[in-house]
């Protein structure tokens, strides 16, 4: 097993110049806050996340990883968490998950190789908070830094904010609301003796108003069949609360994933009754113990 002390070692060996490329890559593809152009007064953070970008990158090939987990509690020689590093590689194909997580991490992997060539976008996601507006609650879904650009709408946003969490220099990272339309949300535990796949059909909106006070990326959408159901029936699915979130793909295409490997899948849609739920859960528990 690698540790941190190894992949700082990584990140220390990457050239300037590619670096220098990073940084020209950064440029076209993303509008920068101002502080991070060239002229700014926080372009050297921005020079440093391409470090890690570049050294993450070449550490994880060089083990042969498709996937990775971090935690902000054991970051050694790193300057700063990861974001626009991670949300990059994301972007890239590679399965990430926060805070150690792995089983999630597996999970992006595979849904970024289930979705290659579909529209729409695959990310990692976590419920962050909720609008619970009587007449139409929503979640807003996002994390403090590491969500894919896949799922964004139109062109990103480069910018650096303050972290109070990890002890570590402010971290840059890609700031967008994801486009709207259908999506889906999916959860896997771990049981001890088979793991579960719980997915909710969801509908992916525009945001309210806008968050200036949440510069990270966000997707808001509207859970199906609404929102006091669809959380009453993930919690007594046990559904985790790191997830994949996905406009790419739909439940039939996680269906076949559950049919190839042998995973149980709850689903959570229109047609959902939390009653019904408690049902399956107890036929689905009988059904893999005899089998």
């Amino acid at each position: 097993m690698s540790g941190v002390g190894d992949l700082v070692e990584a990140i220390q060996a990457v050239p300037d110049s590619d670096v220098t490329d990073l940084l020209d890559v950064y440029e076209s593809a993303y509008d920068l806050a101002p502080g991070l152009r060239e002229d700014g007064d926080r372009r050297d953070s921005l020079r440093e996340e391409a470090r890690i970008e570049a050294g993450l990158r070449t550490f994880l090939d060089a083990g042969g990883h498709k996937a990775f987990t971090d935690t902000f509690e054991d970051l050694h020689g790193l300057s700063q968490l990861p974001g626009l590093a991670v949300q990059r590689l994301m972007a890239d194909g590679y399965g990430f998950s926060a805070e150690g997580d792995w089983k999630t991490a597996a999970l992006v992997r595979i849904a970024k190789v289930m979705s290659a060539g579909l529209e729409g976008g695959t990310s990692f996601m976590e419920d962050y908070t909720y609008h619970l507006a009587p007449d139409d609650p929503k979640v807003l879904g996002a994390h403090m830094l590491e969500i894919c650009p896949s799922i964004a709408e139109g062109r990103t946003s480069c910018e650096i904010h303050p972290l109070s969490i990890g002890g570590k220099a402010d971290p840059v990272r890609l700031v967008f609301d994801a486009a709207p339309g259908p999506a889906v949300v999916v959860g896997l535990l771990d049981l001890g003796s088979r793991f579960r796949l719980v997915l909710n059909e969801i509908e992916v909106v525009p945001p309210n108003e806008k968050l200036p006070k949440l510069p990270v990326a966000r997707a808001v959408w509207r859970a199906k069949p609404d929102l006091a159901t669809a959380a009453e029936a993930w919690l007594v699915a046990g559904g985790p609360h790191h997830t994949v979130f996905s406009r790419a793909l739909t439940t039939e295409h996680y269906e076949d994933l559950a049919e190839i490997a042998g995973l149980e899948l709850l689903v959570i849609d229109e047609r959902t009754r939390v009653s019904d739920v408690k049902k399956e859960l107890r036929w689905n528990d009988a059904y893999h113990r005899l089998s």
